[in-house]
């Protein structure tokens, strides 16, 4: 019988080739210390953030002018030093590590003057930060199963929800090129929005992209979404319907929801194997009725 990998051995396995986007999120949850991030060229420390962290390769960015582009450009294929500390659990410190890598390419950033991004090769990746980045991916394809189950219900954002959701009853549309608008929040879940805008609102036709900012206490979400169907209500009121993207903010607000409503109103304990609850099974009717819009 084959030996199966374990602790390090297994996330490397599983998630080696893949790589973490540098989002506020998942900065913020691996607890980077953006003022310990940097990459030593000689003499030379260059100050960067994750573009994308990777279990063996990476990419940073930094602020760099076309100059210091163009002269760091003779370090490529070299040796440098990379600063980077974590603290994902919150302990009372971040986990300092200082990998040897090496410089495999470096360019600037498409849209972005005095913005370069450094791509380095890691000669070995410690097994505390592959532990770090594993558990992180683990948690994500969990939100992304629950991306999918807690999307089959919509809840109506009534005052009540609201408040238990955290949601500070604010919300914007954005559309390329258009300055963003407030909108109310009719219903929500994972995979889809409902909203509403007052008469003479622009009426978006199914297919049109869209972005969204959510404003709850936990999270400043920011979401795409795609129109998947559009009405004209009684008095001239838009009511319209997105398909979204997957969101881990909006998943773990979702999650929190119906964690709440069913230990509140079942007193219901989840299955920590499963993310559900004995009662329900996975998220089904919806809570609350009427109220205020948000």
């Amino acid at each position: 019988m084959a030996n199966v990998p374990t602790g390090a051995a297994q996330y490397l396995t599983r998630f080696g080739e893949q790589t973490i986007a540098g989002s506020q999120y998942a900065l913020t949850k691996l607890g980077i210390d953006r003022e310990n991030c940097s990459l030593k060229i000689e003499e030379y420390m260059i100050v960067c953030v994750p573009f994308q962290l990777g279990f063996k390769r990476s990419i940073f960015m930094a602020s760099l002018s076309k100059q210091e582009l163009a002269f760091f450009q003779k370090y490529i294929n070299g040796i440098v030093g990379l600063s980077l500390s974590l603290n994902p659990s919150k302990r009372p410190a971040p986990v300092k590590f200082f990998l040897r890598c090496t410089l495999s390419g470096m360019g600037q950033m498409k849209g972005r003057e005095n913005t370069a991004l450094l791509v380095v090769d890691y000669k070995s990746s410690p097994d505390e930060m592959v532990n770090m980045l594993g558990s992180f991916m683990e948690t994500q394809e969990r939100l992304k199963t629950q991306h999918e189950d807690y999307g089959r219900t919509p809840v109506r954002m009534t005052a009540d929800i609201a408040r238990i959701m955290g949601y500070n009853m604010f919300a914007t549309i954005v559309q390329p090129g258009i300055a963003p608008r407030r909108i109310q929040i009719f219903s929500l879940n994972t995979k889809t929005l409902e909203h509403v805008e007052a008469s003479g609102a622009p009426v978006l036709p199914p297919g049109t992209s869209v972005a969204y900012q959510l404003f709850f206490k936990k999270f400043r979400i920011a979401v795409n979404g795609t129109i998947k169907a559009v009405e004209t209500l009684p008095q001239g009121i838009i009511r319209s319907t997105a398909s979204l993207e997957f969101s881990p903010e909006l998943v773990e607000i979702m999650d929190e929801y119906w964690y709440s409503s069913h230990a509140n109103h079942h007193q219901g304990c989840r299955n920590p194997s499963t993310g559900y609850y004995p009662q329900h099974g996975k998220p089904g009717v919806q809570s609350g009725t009427g109220g205020n819009n948000g």
